[in-house]
């Protein structure tokens, strides 16, 4: 398993973590570089200690022709691995500005930061954050003075309770309480142990931490509670405080009765006159102010509240209307009915696949009711799709099934034209998607509360056969789908279809990462997406390993930042089938990170502390700097260019890491791969105004790196590269000047 002690979020070498250089290994060649039989240009198998296993059994020709077959097998694998990653890069460049939002992490320990979810990614909390998530905070009575005495008794406790009632605020008010207006809060993983916060240390004196939506553990009962009260016991000692929030469901497997508070919103009423104290007053004649309080009145969960009083500080209408929720009522009165199944069936269809072009959700639809037709047919496993896609005859005539649209369902689906991503608008194609964003998940919420098996079991099957699609698109509305169903039925979407399609082919583990990463815009399905894709981490199948990789790519990877590179480095170590995954993952991740430059920071600090910790020669050396070179040669998701030109433009701090990783690399045997990222990077630099100080700190860095011999031989290499024509361009050789101070072998003509 990966460090438990990075994985709880305790700092990691900080920035003033002197970098031991990398020196090549002996033997060197006559400019200083390591040397080899043959330079590592693609894949550095040189570094590879199996290779030699390899030619060992070349004397028996049956052991040598079985190794060929598996390592063909094995690189088939990969290149649908590839395949598979290509998808997940063009997914995050389409919702690229959604999937990372800006996150502030001043302060953060080891980069991280609280996000947008008031203390949901773990990290540091800061002051001004919780001032804000409780800028209108209500006490509820009596559960919040039941839980404060036990925090200050226990210095633990667990808030159970319905999601939505305020458990998160909740928290932070109590942790407020005890330590004081003025101090930081720190948020912990869900997926920690709690046992581990003892012997890992991560508790420190006189701190406050908050666990949000815990996802419980698997260790045995008696086992918990002699972890727990040692954790209670080292919080006592130190002076620090824990309050963590989890649901009903996940406190049943909590040995924590002793220490659970049944958590219960405060009442809408004075919740709604309290926000109003504090807003600006607003002028309301009786009968909307009535209706709107009769509205309140309804209202279970205090986030709806709060968003009714802010509604009414813009427009009374407005709160009365948000109140009245159009969306949900046009929803239930369309199922009251009991449609039938000609209509049932096109909308089931289209809360998992809307905004697809009408002719693929058409052809979608037809092996949906194929499905179904088995299903009632037989009365057990419907057969294979390709067996089931003639349906029996309607008669001569054809149905005008799209005109149906406009009587089939009223109010929920409109039909709208609009291209593909990328294609031109002459190239717009009819959709169907529903009349409002909250409808679709509304949907698939009557869906489960109101049919069974009958309809369920035909329509996983159906799920499982778009999950084989070559169509992207249709795939990701697929994700978005099982997404929005995992808030109603969590066990029958991990067990039913991720379990399956994380073991199954390529397009099918693609779709359960974007499950994964969709599941994470529910606040309280973050941490079961997290806990769900590190269950597949270890001794699950490398094709569940695989997909825990690329799982911990997009928006997961965004909001659990540490547990995403603990474990995609932890994957890197595994057999070579495994670790093509993760690597993958890591250049993926630093690419989304452009846009966030701390989560950036961070990552390169990890990567390069790390390398750092490897002993040199060593198998695990060899794939770290696998790694890295990987990461140096990685492109922008937005633009063209290598991402390491976009991070020396952000800041000093990514100047001096990426010296450092790439001065490891270009003493090695991958010294060729590294050369060519570096004048990839000094070409993409070239017209920048600020890439002068930018190069010269890294070349800075590289050299506190190097030795003499070295760093001459460097400048001789960066020479010879440059006479390439895709890198013999006006400017370059001037940034490679700054770098490297001269060009050993330039002509004096080209010198800066």
């Amino acid at each position: 398993m990966p460090d438990r002690t990075d994985r709880l979020g305790r700092p990691g070498p900080d920035d003033s973590l002197d970098v031991t250089p990398v020196a090549p290994v002996p033997p060197v060649d006559e400019n200083g570089f390591p040397s080899s039989a043959h330079d590592e240009a693609d894949d550095g198998a040189a570094d590879d200690p199996a290779e030699d296993a390899h030619g060992q059994d070349a004397h028996d020709q049956d052991t040598q022709a079985r190794l060929h077959e598996e390592r063909r097998a094995e690189e088939d694998e990969k290149e649908k691995d590839g395949k598979g990653y290509d998808d997940l890069r063009l997914v995050q460049q389409r919702v690229y500005n959604n999937f990372y939002a800006s996150v502030d992490a001043s302060g953060a320990a080891f980069g991280f930061a609280a996000g947008a979810r008031t203390g949901l990614a773990p990290g540091i909390v800061e002051p001004e954050t919780v001032d804000r998530a409780l800028r209108f905070y209500v006490r509820p009575q009596p559960c919040f003075d039941e839980a404060l005495g036990r925090l200050s008794s226990d210095s633990l406790v667990v808030l159970t309770g319905q999601d939505g009632c305020g458990r998160g605020a909740g928290a932070l008010a109590l942790l407020r309480e005890v330590v004081g207006d003025g101090a930081s809060l720190r948020s912990l993983s869900p997926a920690n142990a709690l046992a581990d916060l003892v012997t890992t240390m991560a508790v420190e004196e006189g701190h406050a931490y908050v666990i949000r939506d815990y996802v419980g553990e698997t260790n045995a009962e008696a086992v918990q509670e002699y972890g727990i009260g040692r954790l209670s016991d080292e919080l006592r000692r130190k002076g620090a405080f824990l309050v963590i929030t989890a649901g009903r469901t996940t406190s049943r497997r909590l040995a924590l009765g002793d220490h659970c508070v049944q958590w219960r919103g405060p009442d809408p009423l004075e919740l709604f006159r309290h926000c109003r104290e504090r807003l600006a007053p607003v002028e309301i004649d009786p009968d909307t102010e009535r209706e709107l309080l009769e509205g309140i009145a309804e209202q279970r969960r205090p986030a709806d509240v709060v968003a009714a009083a802010e509604a009414l500080a813009e427009n009374p209408r407005k709160a009365v209307e948000l109140l009245r929720d159009g969306d949900s009522k046009i929803v239930q009165d369309w199922f009251a009915a009991k449609p039938s199944a000609d209509d049932l069936l096109p909308i089931a269809a289209l809360a998992f696949l809307e905004g697809v072009p009408e002719r693929t959700f058409e052809g979608a639809c037809a092996l949906l009711l194929a499905r179904m037709r088995t299903w009632e047919l037989t009365g057990e496993t419907p057969v294979e799709p390709e067996a089931v896609t003639t349906l029996p005859p309607h008669g001569t005539g054809f149905e005008q099934s799209r005109a149906r649209w406009n009587d089939r369902a009223v109010g929920l689906v409109h039909v709208e034209r609009r291209p593909g991503p990328g294609q031109d608008v002459a190239r717009s194609e009819r959709r169907l998607v529903f009349t409002s964003p909250r409808i679709r998940d509304l949907v698939i919420g009557e869906l489960h509360g109101l049919y069974g098996y009958k309809l369920w079991y035909p329509l996983r099957q159906w799920l499982g056969d778009l999950s084989r699609l070559p169509d992207l698109d249709a795939r990701t509305e697929v994700a978005r789908g099982t997404a929005a169903l995992a808030r109603y039925a969590l066990t029958e979407v991990e067990e039913h279809l991720l379990r399956n399609w994380a073991e199954g082919i390529t397009s099918q583990r693609v779709t359960a990462a974007l499950t994964l990463q969709f599941m994470c815009e529910a606040e309280h399905l973050a941490p079961q997406a997290l806990n769900i894709a590190l269950g597949w981490a270890d001794n699950s199948g490398p094709g569940r390993a695989v997909t825990t990789a690329m799982a911990l790519t997009g928006k997961l990877g965004s909001l659990y930042r540490l547990e995403a590179l603990n474990w995609c480095w932890f994957l890197t170590g595994r057999g070579d089938r495994i670790a093509f995954a993760p690597r993958r993952s890591l250049v993926l991740l630093l690419q989304t990170a452009e846009q966030e430059p701390e989560r950036a920071l961070l990552t390169l600090r990890y990567v390069r502390t790390r390398l750092v910790a490897t002993a040199k020669r060593s198998k695990e050396h060899a794939d770290a700097l696998r790694t890295v070179v990987q990461l140096l040669e990685a492109e922008r998701l937005e633009e063209p260019g290598p991402v390491v030109a976009a991070l020396l433009r952000q800041g000093h701090d990514n100047a001096r890491h990426l010296g450092a990783l790439w001065a490891a690399v270009l003493f090695s045997s991958f010294r060729r791969r590294a050369v060519r990222a570096l004048c990839r990077a000094l070409v993409h630099l070239r017209e920048d105004p600020g890439a002068i100080d930018a190069v010269r700190r890294l070349g800075e860095a590289m050299r506190a790196a190097s030795g003499d011999r070295q760093w001459n031989a460097l400048a001789h290499a960066l020479s010879g590269a440059l006479r390439d024509p895709d890198f013999a361009v006006p400017g370059t050789r001037q940034l490679a000047a700054v770098l490297v101070g001269s060009l050993r072998g330039a002509p004096h003509s080209d010198r800066a």
